[in-house]
C-alpha cells in the first residue's frame, strides 16, 4: 500500500479559533510524522482559512461534500473547482450522514464522485451498511452496489487514486467500532472488489475510532488509515491517532 493516511471529518463543529489552534497545531506535528499523510475536513466557511494556516506545512486540506454542477444557478451549493480554488486536495463524498439525512443515492455520489475528479480533486468515497443489513448477512451486497454505481458512472479506473473509506453506519457517533478483524473482512472484500477492476486505492475505516482502539485496526493489512469524526476535534487525540498508523 501507499503511505497511511488519516483524515480528519469535523462534520458541522468549529469556529475560527478551533481552525487557528487546532489546524495549527496539527500542522506543526505532522512536520514530524512523515511516515502518515494527514488531512482535516472543516466545514466550508472555515476552508479558506485553514488553508492560510496549514500554508508550508505537510497537512492537507479535504471538504466535506462538492455539487454535482461545475457552476450555475444553484443557490448554497459549492463546485468542485471553488473547493480547489480555496487548496482543498480532498472531498468526501457519499459520507452515510449524507445519505441517510439528506436522501443521496448511490447514484448521486457517483456524480458527486465524478465531479471531484474533474475539479481535480481527490475524492474519499464512503461507503457501509446500516446495523439491520449487518444482521441480514448483506454487508457484502450493499457495499458492493455502492462501489458499482462509481464504476458503472466512472469506469473501470476510476477509483485508482481515490481513497474509500468503509464506514459501518452502525459504528458512526454510537460508541460501538467494528472489532479489527470485522473490519479487515470488509477491508478485503472492498480491495478484491476494486481490484479485479484494475484500482489500487487507499482504504480507510471510519467509524468511533479513538485512540485506544486505532492500532488494532491500522495493523490489519488491509487497514490503510482512518476517516476520524469526533476524535478529529481534539489535536492530541487526533495526533495519537496518526501516530497509530506510523508504519512499524
Amino acid at each position: 500500500m501507499s503511505r497511511p493516511l488519516v483524515v480528519g471529518n469535523w462534520k458541522m463543529f468549529g469556529d475560527r479559533q478551533m481552525v487557528a489552534g487546532l489546524v495549527g497545531a496539527v500542522a506543526e506535528a505532522a512536520a514530524a510524522r512523515a511516515g502518515v499523510a494527514i488531512a482535516v475536513c472543516p466545514p466550508f466557511p472555515y476552508l479558506s482559512q485553514a488553508a492560510a494556516v496549514l500554508q508550508g506545512s505537510a497537512l492537507r486540506l479535504g471538504a466535506q461534500n462538492l455539487a454535482v454542477e461545475a457552476s450555475g444557478a444553484y443557490t448554497g451549493e459549492v463546485s468542485g473547482a471553488m473547493l480547489r480554488d480555496v487548496g482543498c486536495h480532498y472531498v468526501i463524498v457519499g459520507h452515510s450522514e449524507r445519505r441517510s439525512l439528506f436522501g443521496e443515492d448511490s447514484a448521486l455520489v457517483a456524480r458527486k464522485f465524478r465531479a471531484a475528479l474533474a475539479a481535480d480533486l481527490t475524492p474519499i468515497l464512503c461507503v457501509g451498511e446500516q446495523l439491520a443489513e449487518r444482521e441480514a448477512g448483506d454487508t457484502e451486497r450493499v457495499i458492493a452496489a455502492q462501489l458499482d454505481a462509481v464504476l458503472e458512472l466512472c469506469g473501470e479506473q476510476a477509483l485508482a487514486g481515490a481513497v474509500i473509506a468503509y464506514e459501518p453506519v452502525w459504528a458512526i457517533g454510537t460508541g460501538k467500532v467494528a472489532t479489527p478483524e470485522q473490519a479487515q473482512a470488509v477491508h478485503r472484500f472492498i480491495r478484491q472488489r476494486v481490484s479485479a477492476a484494475g484500482s489500487t486505492p487507499t482504504i480507510l475505516y471510519g467509524g468511533s475510532v479513538k485512540p485506544d482502539n486505532a492500532a488494532g485496526l491500522f495493523a490489519q493489512p488491509d487497514v490503510d488509515g482512518g476517516l476520524i469524526g469526533g476524535a478529529s476535534l481534539v489535536a492530541d487525540q487526533f495526533l495519537s491517532i496518526c501516530d497509530a498508523a506510523l508504519p512499524r
